[in-house]
């Protein structure tokens, strides 16, 4: 599972892909290093945070929470990212956790 949790919420592995043909979460994945990681692709450029922030705004819509508590704290010129998601660990993590099944 491609989550931890954090002092400020819950942390979330993601492997992002630019330039894809549609945003979508494809599922989870296991990167190079062995290290389970979210599989996402958005139709934005990697410019200017372009990517960064199309990753923020589909989470949030696929989630249902609001941008302002995704965070990308790692990665922000990678494509391998950590997100950030604020709030109390334990319910975010529950949350997710469930969300992440359905994927």
């Amino acid at each position: 599972m491609p989550l931890r949790r954090g002092d400020e919420g819950v942390l979330l592995d993601v492997r992002l892909t630019p330039n894809a043909a549609y945003n979508r979460i494809e599922g989870i994945i296991v990167d190079g290093e062995g290290r389970p990681r979210l599989k996402v692709k958005v139709t934005a450029i990697p410019e200017n945070g372009k990517a960064n922030s199309a990753l923020v705004k589909l989470m949030s819509k696929s989630t249902k929470r609001g941008k302002g508590v995704f965070e990308i704290i790692s990665g922000k010129l990678d494509r391998n990212k950590t997100l950030l998601i604020k709030g109390d660990p334990v319910a975010v993590e529950a949350e997710m956790k469930k969300w992440l099944e359905s994927k």
